[in-house]
């Protein structure tokens, strides 16, 4: 029997479609995942799709399993929620995470599916991966009790960081975006909200998330003296101008880079990336999260959908994809 499963592809920068796949048989320590939920964010993954990674960036930018290579085509994605069906006998019937893209099923090592802890949904687990980013962001960036923290941009991962430090005792946290659309999401998460003319100054942190030049500048005009920026946005191959000639050195202005790719030094001698993304999972327990899932679309909608999301034509955060049972099931008949 050849199992069968179907995939979004990126066929060529702007333009995907849905293509059948042949899955390999599962190895003794191999799980076999029928997926429940996938998501789409709107910053990198739309930039892919833009056909907008830099060169000399294709190896850093490759997803855990992606196939095919930048700018097409290309499988890409990486927030995934399924139910195994087949592997070890601890996992089976679990719903997993696992940093895998948009397919009905898929084969993949079990150490590579994180269990889902029953305080979570399955609809808001595919939030994980922009979750373990703000983690490892805020072990980038230490926040101290009683600090004035700002968040500068309303996107996924700038409204996760915003939530993750909601919780910090006695932290005064501020969400900043230039759509005032965004303060409802910043009620929902129990954070202050203001336009960017209208943030509040002397911060002893601002962390960006924005990915434009005019957030970063903004940014950095935020922080008291010896305040710092810690720097989460992606740009792609677009390059940055900053206003350093003013006064970022009469001020002694900190601006430091945070990437997910690699596990904070301030906790990589006792924490791995396993550590790192069961943490996350553990911290969507909070349903003020949901705030940050802005809609649902079915998986064979994806070709039509992604053009609409990259091009901003769509409002999203993080844009949840369904696999509906009629559609998955019918992966596991026989083909030719």
């Amino acid at each position: 029997m050849t199992r069968r499963a179907r995939a979004f592809w990126l066929e060529e920068p702007g333009a995907g479609a849905i293509r059948e796949v042949e899955l390999p048989a599962p190895g003794p320590d191999d799980v076999l995942v029928r997926t429940l939920f996938s998501g789409v964010s709107r910053g990198t993954e739309t930039l892919v799709f833009g056909g907008r990674v830099p060169e000399n960036q294709y190896a850093v930018m490759r997803a855990p399993f992606q196939d095919g290579v930048f700018p097409g085509p290309v499988k890409y994605g990486y927030l995934n929620v399924g139910v195994v069906e087949e592997g070890p006998e601890r996992l089976v019937g679990r719903t997993v995470f696992c940093l895998y893209p948009h397919q009905t099923r898929y084969v993949v090592p079990a150490a590579a599916v994180t269990p889902v802890p029953p305080s979570v949904p399955a609809g808001r687990a595919v939030l994980a991966g922009t979750v373990e980013t703000a983690v490892n962001a805020l072990w980038d960036a230490a926040p101290l009790i009683g600090d004035r923290v700002t968040v500068v941009g309303g996107g996924m991962v700038g409204c996760s960081v915003a939530a993750l430090l909601a919780r910090y005792p006695g932290v005064r946290v501020e969400l900043v975006d230039a759509d005032p659309g965004r303060a409802k999401v910043a009620g929902a998460l129990g954070v202050a909200f203001a336009v960017p003319a209208d943030a509040a100054g002397d911060r002893d942190l601002v962390v960006h998330a924005s990915a434009t030049e005019a957030g970063l500048a903004r940014s950095l005009e935020l922080l008291r003296p010896e305040g710092t920026v810690v720097e989460l946005s992606w740009y792609g191959d677009r390059r940055v101008a900053l206003p350093l000639g003013e006064a970022f050195h009469s001020r002694r202005l900190t601006l430091r880079g945070s990437q997910v790719g690699t596990v904070s030094p301030a906790r990589a001698a006792t924490r791995g990336y396993a550590d790192r993304l069961a943490l996350a999972l553990e911290l969507l327990a909070d349903p003020a999260l949901d705030a940050l899932v802005t809609g649902e679309s079915a998986f064979t909608e994806l070709p039509e959908l992604m053009p609409r999301l990259a091009a901003g034509r769509i409002p999203a955060l993080c844009h949840r994809i369904r696999y509906d049972r009629e559609e998955t099931g019918a992966d596991a008949r026989s083909g030719a």
